[in-house]
């Protein structure tokens, strides 16, 4: 079914509202945040294309939530609006871009996302006299007979002022894990994470209950400054701790891109070593002036948005298992997958690597998975929901035939994988195309798979050489249906771009035998273009770091290929470059082969400046410490990377060090 479809609109909001009553109502969430946000997401796309559709109890019309009967009702005078979340630094700087490019050149308030349950207080004359859940942004549920046993909230402020102020109440996490020691002695099942646990907790009708659960507080919101002769956030933060409330002391104020960027990474360093649970990082424009010219959207504010951290794992359901077939005829069954965002990428496809891989893990189709990305890089199915199974999923049968050619599969002795015996196969060729178009080698924005296969089908592409002779066929391809004046213009002029790239992308896109886009990035810096590289012994390849005899032999035997040969002597003809544009590498002692981490915030240098520092020196980052890192590079505030370098014997530079060494080199 195409996902665009009313029915698929019908079905989402259907499916929201329930999670929405379960979570908020019943504090007993059945879908996962992270699905919550995917399917979410996927309505707001189906709404925008098809706004004739939308329906009034769409959850995209409200901010969420459900008012219990059980509580008394209470109206918010002045809404309590979500922020709108965002899921990678592309998407920051997007809202950034957006507000400065409106005109404004503001400073920004960075705050962590505090994981727990926003509340409204209400003072008068100095007494605490209300406190509100958000309920559905309008109308929320009087909690108050529970705040008042937080101590961290106080009944009188240190001023006799009427005021209200909002917030976000939580547990901590030794207090969760007391409780949970706690219940499981009882024989009760365990609470699954602190926003779960302070919700509940928030909401129990005897407040003796809510008292024993020791929750917490911090104040981060006055929704009218201005009546206070307030203009700043941060000013306002600052009032609100003369009055004696809580406000978390990692709040900073920053001036720009690059501040909010490092504020992100030192404080996601800092994630685990926190007392409480944060989910990322808020970001608030600091000038309440600004911020009232920014205005609202019909739920958010636009001069504020969440950053959600990347969910290391994360749920979806497996729709479809298919074959592919590689350069070398092996046969490999891939995950199709409801898209979903791991670590900050939407993935909708991961590989399933052979058979015995699919029937160890007993996956089905139609099941709920659980994703991670390995290395932080490829998209890994990790296991089946099974308590999630309905009866519907289906069993996963291994083909026998080739789904391109129809030869019998083969499987040679003492190996997993299945071949299709055809060298003739004609998806040998197509992958081959695919693979040298994609991101990590020439990147040529519009010729995806599905494209590459028609051009392919249609005879327009017969050979790598093919790509760049379109330009000959332009008319034909305007005559397609599905392409026509604009997508052509576009495709060729991404065609052409492409001729400009460094040579590690067309060393990786030549599909060279063990030559990975890192490896084709190491062999270009070192030889500085492809005829160097193409003449180079066996001697020559083994000595450098991190080619070893496999990969110089692979080579070697490539480039003694008459076809091979041929289809290089095309491409330069066709205009292609064929020398490295990236920084010389100078191999030393001290970087040459070794593994770095970068952690904490560094002053004189960003992160990415330091990362290529030390690839021209011949050295890699990695982002997790583990005991093959040779070095930890640490700024100020470096968090838990540290802490593990540390255990486990680590040398730990500090950035003055790193400078150092770099400069000795000179």
């Amino acid at each position: 079914m195409n996902s665009m479809t009313k029915e698929r609109m019908n079905y989402l909001i259907d499916l929201l509202n329930e999670a929405n009553y379960d979570y908020y109502v019943k504090d007993n969430p059945k879908i996962t945040d992270q699905e919550f946000d995917k399917y979410l997401r996927e309505l707001e796309t189906i709404e925008k294309a098809h706004p004739e559709w939308k329906r009034k109890d769409s959850p995209t019309e409200h901010v969420g939530g459900e008012v219990i009967d059980s509580f008394r009702k209470v109206e918010h005078t002045i809404p309590m609006l979500s922020l709108g979340d965002v899921f990678s630094e592309d998407e920051i700087v997007s809202f950034l871009e957006r507000i400065e490019n409106s005109g404004f050149h503001p400073k920004y308030v960075c705050e962590l996302k505090i994981d727990g349950l926003s509340v409204s207080l209400h003072y008068e004359n100095g007494l605490l006299v209300q406190a509100a859940t958000r309920g559905n942004g309008v109308v929320g549920e009087d909690i108050t007979h529970n705040v008042k046993t937080i101590k961290s909230i106080p009944l009188k402020l240190k001023k006799d002022i009427t005021i209200e102020v909002r917030g976000e109440i939580f547990m901590g996490k030794e207090t969760l894990k007391k409780l949970n020691e706690e219940r499981i002695a009882k024989g009760e099942a365990p609470l699954q994470n602190t926003r779960n646990a302070a919700a509940g907790s928030i909401r129990q009708l005897d407040s003796k209950v809510a008292a024993k659960r020791n929750l917490d507080a911090f104040l981060y919101h006055l929704p009218n400054p201005l009546d206070y002769g307030i203009h700043t956030h941060h000013e306002a933060l600052a009032f609100m701790r003369e009055l004696g409330l809580k406000t978390n002391p990692n709040n900073r104020i920053v001036n720009n891109i690059h501040e909010v960027m490092d504020y992100i990474h030192e404080k996601g360093d800092l994630r685990d070593s926190l007392p409480y649970d944060i989910d990322g990082i808020v970001i608030k424009v600091d000038s309440i002036d600004d911020q009232l010219q920014l205005g609202y959207t019909a739920k958010t504010p636009r001069w504020a948005v969440a950053y959600k951290f990347p969910a290391e794992e994360v749920l979806t359901k497996l729709k479809d298992i298919i074959f592919t077939v590689g350069r070398t005829g092996q046969i490999t069954p891939n995950a199709i997958l409801e898209p979903v965002i791991v670590m900050g990428s939407t993935i909708s496809r991961a590989t399933l690597h052979n058979e015995d891989y699919v029937l160890a893990k007993d996956l089905k189709i139609g099941d709920i998975v659980s994703i991670r990305k390995a290395g932080d890089v490829i998209p890994e199915v990790v296991e089946a929901k099974k308590e999630r199974r309905t009866g519907e999923e289906k069993e996963f049968k291994m083909i026998t035939n080739c789904p391109f050619c129809q030869s019998k599969l083969i499987k040679k002795e003492g190996q997993v994988d299945y071949y299709c015996p055809n060298p003739l196969c004609p998806a040998r060729h197509v992958e081959s195309f695919i693979h040298f178009v994609s991101r990590q080698a020439m990147n040529i924005t519009g010729l995806g798979s599905q494209i590459m296969e028609d051009l392919y089908n249609f005879k327009f592409i017969e050979s790598i050489a093919d790509i760049y002779r379109l330009e000959n066929k332009k008319e034909e391809l305007i005559n397609l249906e599905g392409y026509g004046q604009k997508s052509v213009d576009k495709l060729l002029e991404a065609i052409e771009k492409s001729k400009s790239n460094s040579l590690e992308r067309l060393l990786f896109g030549l599909g060279i035998p063990h030559v990975g886009s890192e490896k084709a990035r190491v062999l270009a810096a070192h030889f500085g273009d492809l005829d160097h590289l193409m003449a180079a012994t066996k001697e020559e390849l083994v000595n450098i770091p991190d080619i070893g005899e496999v990969i110089a032999i692979s080579i070697l035997d490539y480039f003694h290929d008459e076809e091979h040969l041929k289809l290089i002597n095309e491409l330069k003809e066709l205009g292609l470059n064929t020398t490295y544009l990236g920084q010389k590498v100078i191999q030393s002692e001290e970087f040459g082969g070794k593994s770095f981490v970068l952690t904490g915030t560094l002053e004189k240098l960003t992160r990415n400046e330091a990362k290529k520092i030390i690839i021209s020196l011949g050295g890699k980052t990695v982002e997790s410490v583990s005991s093959k890192t040779d070095a930890v590079i640490v700024g100020s505030n470096p968090g838990s990377k540290y802490d593990r370098a540390i255990k486990l014997g680590i040398p730990v530079w500090t950035e003055e060090e790193f400078m150092e060494k770099v400069e000795a080199l000179k």
